[in-house]
């Protein structure tokens, strides 16, 4: 997310050339790197190095800050602590792992609540796409952009001016806030346009539900703003935990506010929608606040280091710095959210629940990677935004290869696990009611047809931070439009070829396979730029992992018969529980002791190195 736009490093702007191909080197055994030599580049002041990343959001990021939280691990990964007394780089990096994972736990303990408090009905649908058009908005008006240029330039304003960047940290926090107001206000005013693009007016859905909530929730894009900005500023300080535990902070609030829902008296109204409801302003009201104590709780942070909340108007030249760059991610944003549009019309369109079971489903596959493919990343990304910075592709190449391998040791088996235990997994967190087991073997079922795209998701995350690391944000929105117009076509398909109750199943599918669509694509392009990329090696250990991890799903799966035939009656969450138990010890019991026989050799250091960087606290 973070960029250094050097105006010497081609690729920004305009299609890359490719570099000529490194010389063919033999497989070597898997050894620790060493730390790279760094050689700060002439136009940047010694001591400090930036290189960008950016995220590929596969629809725009939800409001339980997940995204959020993952945003800030990242952008301290290409900022070097050179400051006595400052946190170490790894130190604070295992930290933050902790609070992406705190956030995401918590994050998925309110959607759980909220599921069992309303269901996957008409309540739920109307909920999840309300609560997506502030972040959506705040992405496209400011998001990309804070999370992807500000940076670098808030690093090169303390470390170049007198007063630390104090006046230039002013500057951009009134445009910003100017700007976030301005998008707010208009957005509530077109909350009824907002949501006729993304509902489909039908027996399954409510429009007059979503938008009495938009108008709730929409607030939040102002402090979803103030957030991002205030956490960007305290990162280039090399302050980390305050942004980091944010979001956990805005999740417990939701879970106070559902808990408060659960208690109030009655339903929730319908016919007719009432603004005046007690339910409704319970929900919208309390999750608005959850993203308002994000924001707040930051401040404190902010003035312990002396920076000052002041107006100060004008125009630095440095805020013309994001040029082409915040144009780039703008489009990113942009293209994406079609594709978010294209699936909530179908699945608002098509069946009640259908828009939330997704949601879950995407939640759920998202979690591999927030704990264990992010975690990679974490150790991967330094070496290769700073090899890149240096010229010195092979060793990107290198770094990509590596944490290729070390995703797929990693994700793959927990791909097949889930791929067997679907159903098992959403009865035991969902069939908590006798109303709610079918529901819950609609969402593990769509679970199980999707669960295939864990790995191309990360493989793709992987690409898309190379590029980024190469200074180029032309490629990855390029890669965007691809996998957007993929999955509309796919979508399309969907809401014309299966009945409305079998929707669900086919938008999980899409949207997985859109990443494996997205990973080869990438692969192409990366191909063009960098010339050969050891992918010999990568496919060896894609097949040995492959092998395994399918015997053991299979494995798994004849576990969860096992149980199911052994325990009378109909299947609910105790049932689930057990067979989620015992499916994932005999499936990874299995899989990793097969991985062991063929002697994937990745294995033992994507281990320890997620270990050792949990340790490291």
């Amino acid at each position: 997310m973070n960029r250094d736009r050097d105006a010497e490093t081609p690729g920004v702007g305009h299609w890359p050339n490719p570099a000529p191909p490194p010389p063919h080197r033999p497989p070597q055994p898997y050894q620790r790197p060493a730390a790279p030599v760094r050689h700060p580049a002439a136009s940047q002041p010694r001591g400090w190095h930036v290189a960008e990343t950016q995220p590929i959001p596969t629809v725009i990021p939800e409001p339980g800050v997940d995204q959020a939280a993952e945003q800030a691990t990242e952008q301290t990964q290409v900022i070097r602590p050179v400051s006595p007394g400052k946190p170490s780089l790894l130190r604070a990096s295992g930290s933050m792992a902790i609070a992406t994972l705190t956030s995401r736990i918590t994050g998925f303990l309110w959607k759980l609540m909220l599921a069992l408090a309303v269901g996957f009905g008409v309540i739920n649908d109307s909920f999840t796409v309300a609560n997506t058009l502030p972040n959506s908005i705040f992405e496209l008006l400011l998001g990309g952009v804070l999370t992807s240029v500000v940076v670098p330039v808030l690093v090169r304003a303390e470390k170049g001016d007198p007063d630390g960047g104090q006046r230039f940290v002013q500057q951009l926090m009134t445009l910003a806030t100017v700007v976030l107001g301005v998008g707010t206000v208009l957005a509530m005013v077109c909350a009824p346009v907002l949501t006729w693009i993304f509902v489909t007016e039908s027996d399954a859905s409510s429009p007059a539900l979503v938008n009495a909530l938009a108008y709730l929730l929409l607030p939040q894009i102002f402090f979803y703003g103030l957030s991002a900005l205030t956490g960007a500023v305290l990162q280039s300080k090399q302050i980390f935990s305050p942004p980091a535990w944010a979001p956990v902070v805005n999740n417990l609030v939701v879970i106070v506010t559902i808990g408060v829902y659960v208690l109030l008296p009655g339903e929730l109204t319908l016919n007719p929608v009432r603004m005046t409801d007690a339910h409704l302003l319970t929900l919208g009201i309390g999750t608005t606040l959850g993203v308002v104590s994000q924001a707040v709780v930051q401040l404190p942070a902010l003035r312990r280091t002396g920076f000052r909340l002041r107006w100060r108007w004008g125009w630095d030249r440095r805020l013309s710095e994001f040029g082409g760059l915040a144009l780039w991610m703008v489009g990113y944003v942009a293209i994406s959210m079609l594709g978010l549009v294209a699936l909530s019309r179908v699945a608002t369109g098509a069946d009640s629940g259908a828009w939330s079971t997704y949601n879950y489903v995407w939640m759920l596959l998202q979690l591999p990677y927030g704990v264990i493919g992010f975690s990679i990343m974490t150790a991967i990304l330094p070496r290769m935004s700073a090899a890149a910075a240096d010229g010195d592709h092979e060793q990107v190449i290198d770094d990509l290869s590596l944490g290729n391998r070390l995703s797929t040791v990693t994700l793959l088996p927990v791909s097949a696990v889930m791929t067997a235990l679907g159903v098992p997994l959403s009865m035991a967190l969902f069939a908590l009611k006798q109303s709610s087991t079918e529901q819950a073997t609609t969402l593990g079922l769509a679970l199980a047809v999707s669960a295939f795209g864990v790995l191309p998701y990360a493989l793709t995350m992987m690409q898309m931070r190379t590029f980024n690391a190469l200074q180029d944000a032309r490629t990855p929105t390029l890669i965007m439009v691809v996998m957007t117009a993929a999955k509309v076509l796919m979508a399309i398909a969907v809401a014309a070829l299966l009945d409305p109750e079998n929707v669900v199943f086919g938008l999980t599918f899409v949207n997985s396979f859109s990443f494996v669509v997205g990973w080869l694509v990438g692969e192409t392009w990366l191909r063009h730029r960098l010339g050969p990329l050891g992918s010999r090696r990568f496919l060896v250990t894609l097949g040995k992992t492959l092998i395994s991890s399918v015997l053991g799903g299979l494995l798994a799966w004849a576990a969860v018969l096992g149980v199911d035939a052994l325990i009378p009656g109909n299947a609910g969450a105790g049932t689930g529980w057990l067979q989620l138990i015992v499916g994932t010890v005999v499936g990874f019991a299995a899989i990793f002791g097969l991985m062991s026989l063929l002697r994937v050799s990745e294995l033992q250091p994507a281990i320890g190195r997620l270990t050792g960087l949990l340790r490291r606290r």
